[in-house]
């Protein structure tokens, strides 16, 4: 493995994007060359890793109240922690682990607060269930999407309130993805995998098709966008939510929830304005971050990333008879799983990560910070280019190497500084990321 100090060179099309997969279909971002962004030039070679909390033991998400020095910490085993000025108070503010399945990727995966969480105390999760009445018994979990209601002073969620959103049967206990995010337009955004199962239903492309290319009978493989702002009393359905009146399928061939679809496995979203970025981990050979559009397909599993997946050929889109004959959309970012002398920047399983909008590192701002499972000391650091091309992409490294070995979630406070969350030396924690020490 080549040295840190060696891994400072920047992933471009010319690296990465003409590996030489016969018949590849061409992209439709051109190539970037060995032109580096002006943005990507600037960023610090290094950058430190300031533990904000520690002792934990599998942390997937954080979200930062809006009207307390507070932070919500989601541990895997179904535990909502809560992080104040003064430390971790001894109860969690949400205990589930009574309630969820553990085991391969299930658990406590996502934690979203509402917009107006200072007033209405609306607290989102997303876990993985026992198998409901009536869902098929060689499945392997469900996929719950609940309410709670926080308390006033915000340290404690009331159990008796859950309400049940949304529940989707999964078939296995693999991509389960589970992050949750408000947009900026007030709905809830929310990742789907594909449970790791391909079943021959819905288009069937050269590569494959599986759920990621079903939008008709079923949710997974997707990115939805619900309106949980309802009067579920008024509702004749039922339902827990609305469905926005402008997302992409209303009208159309395919389930209403859609937003977007044909990932894998969307582990971590997160906004910037209006700019919704979701990372999918990959099968074989590549990473992927994208950059999410309303109806956008992002090719799983026909292609992996810009690459054709299990064939030598593959189109750059749907036949004319699904939905018209759609484009498959490339990624923003995508790296190899192989590492070499022209591929510096690689790694196993990526991690979505967050746009740098603080004010103690100028340089990152607007830069999209990101990272891998396995980080070998490094972050990745994105940012946008000039055309429409694979963004250029850099490796931040550590200060300290040893403070991260796995990278599980990122996020993002009211100031716009970055945090990481994932295990190091002193096991998990939550991490901001800040500049290194002169």
């Amino acid at each position: 493995m080549e040295p840190l100090t060696s891994r400072r060179r920047f992933l471009t099309i010319a690296a990465v994007g003409t590996t030489g997969l016969a018949g590849c279909a061409s992209m439709s971002r051109s190539s970037a060359g060995s032109v580096e962004s002006n943005a990507v030039a600037q960023i610090p070679e290094t950058v430190g890793l300031e533990a904000i909390l520690d002792g934990l033991q599998a942390p997937l998400a954080v979200e930062f109240a809006p009207d307390a020095d507070r932070r919500y910490v989601a541990e895997r085993d179904g535990r909502i922690l809560c992080h104040e000025s003064d430390g971790l108070r001894d109860e969690p503010v949400l205990d589930l682990r009574e309630t969820i399945e553990t085991g391969g990727e299930r658990g406590l995966l996502g934690v979203a607060l509402h917009p107006n969480f200072a007033d209405n105390r609306r607290l989102f999760v997303r876990y993985s269930g026992p198998l409901r009445s009536g869902m098929p018994e060689e499945y392997s979990h469900t996929f719950v999407l609940a309410e709670f209601e926080v308390t006033d002073d915000g340290t404690r969620a009331r159990p008796e309130s859950e309400r049940s959103i949304l529940e989707i049967p999964q078939p296995r206990d693999l991509h389960n993805a589970g992050d949750l995010a408000f947009g900026p337009d007030g709905f809830l955004y929310v990742p789907v995998g594909d449970s790791g199962a391909s079943p021959e239903t819905g288009w069937q492309g050269p590569g494959g098709g599986g759920y990621g290319q079903n939008v008709t009978e079923t949710l997974l493989g997707s990115l939805l966008r619900l309106d949980v702002d309802v009067d579920v009393e008024e509702r004749s359905d039922g339902r827990a939510y609305a469905v926005p009146e402008d997302n992409p399928l209303v009208g159309r061939e395919g389930l209403d929830e859609y937003y977007a679809w044909g990932f894998r496995n969307p582990w971590r979203l997160s906004f910037d304005g209006d700019d919704c970025y979701v990372a999918d981990v990959g099968q074989s050979s590549y990473e992927e971050v994208n950059l999410v559009e309303k109806g956008g397909n992002y090719g799983w599993n026909v292609r992996e990333g810009t690459h054709c997946f299990n064939a030598e050929d593959c189109p750059d889109e749907t036949p004319s008879d699904v939905r018209g004959g759609e484009p498959l959309l490339d990624p923003i970012v995508e790296y190899p799983h192989e590492t070499n002398e022209d591929d510096p920047v690689s790694g196993v399983s990526v991690i979505g990560g967050s746009v740098y909008r603080g004010s103690t590192m100028p340089d990152l701002d607007g830069i999209y910070v990101f990272g891998d499972f396995l980080p070998e000391g490094r972050l990745f650091a994105a940012a946008r280019p000039d055309g429409d091309e694979l963004w250029p992409t850099a490796a931040l490294e550590l200060e300290d190497e040893g403070a991260l070995t796995r990278t599980l979630s990122f996020g993002r406070d009211a100031d716009g500084e970055v945090y990481v969350l994932g295990s190091g030396a002193d096991g998990g924690g939550l991490f901001r990321v800040v500049p290194a020490a002169d």
